[in-house]
């Protein structure tokens, strides 16, 4: 009976220990990295949604109107604050700075600021990643990567988001959509995807996958 007693309450030996560490670091090293995509590609729900919704702005004011505009206050174009990414339509930046304070009436706008409202010490306007030689496939110019290219009616305009969301200083996500269907070379965002489909947002640059 005592040496039974005696085995029940033995403690754990150190290599018993060492294994459970072992396991341990094992398992986080699979779950991190894993963690950390899954909370990219949440991140980057938003400047898909967001350049997916600019892109049906821009359709229905060429119905009215025969032409793209770059001003996203002429096409009424206003995605909802809080935003992680800065969204760009033109050549010439005339930014609708978000910050702590509410956003003033512009008259003007051909682009967007990371929010620092809510995101505060953020980079207000980070740079995106080069958009890899992407040329316009059929009608129209060269993407002016943003902006309005060619003569409308028959042009097109494209918009990029940038945005840092794995909190390190190397690279911004980068995503690019157009009304033209575009090529280009292969890039670390989409080493397998040449095509930038009209309407559909397409990723230049993975803030955290190119990252290295």
């Amino acid at each position: 009976m005592t040496r039974l007693f005696a085995r029940k309450n033995r403690g754990f030996t150190l290599i018993e220990l060492m294994i459970v560490v072992a396991i341990i670091g094992i398992l986080a090293a699979i779950a991190i990295p894993n963690f950390i995509k899954f909370q990219a590609r949440s991140k980057q729900g938003e400047a898909k949604a967001n350049l997916k919704a600019w892109f049906t702005t821009q359709r229905a004011f060429l119905q009215e109107k025969d032409r793209y505009e770059e001003d996203i206050k002429i096409i009424g174009y206003a995605p909802e604050r809080g935003n992680r990414y800065a969204y760009y339509f033109s050549q010439t930046k005339t930014f609708e700075i978000r910050g702590e304070d509410k956003i003033a009436d512009l008259d003007s706008a051909t682009a967007i600021t990371v929010d620092t409202g809510k995101f505060k010490g953020a980079t207000t306007d980070p740079t995106p990643a080069p958009l890899g030689g992407l040329s316009h496939v059929g009608t129209g110019a060269a993407p002016k990567q943003p902006g309005i290219s060619g003569t409308c009616p028959g042009c097109n305009i494209d918009a990029v988001a940038a945005g840092n969301v794995d909190n390190e200083i190397v690279g911004n996500d980068t995503w690019y959509i157009s009304t033209s269907d575009a090529k280009g070379s292969a890039n670390c965002g989409n080493a397998d995807e040449k095509m930038a489909v009209a309407g559909t947002p397409f990723m230049n640059y993975n803030d955290v996958d190119c990252d290295k």
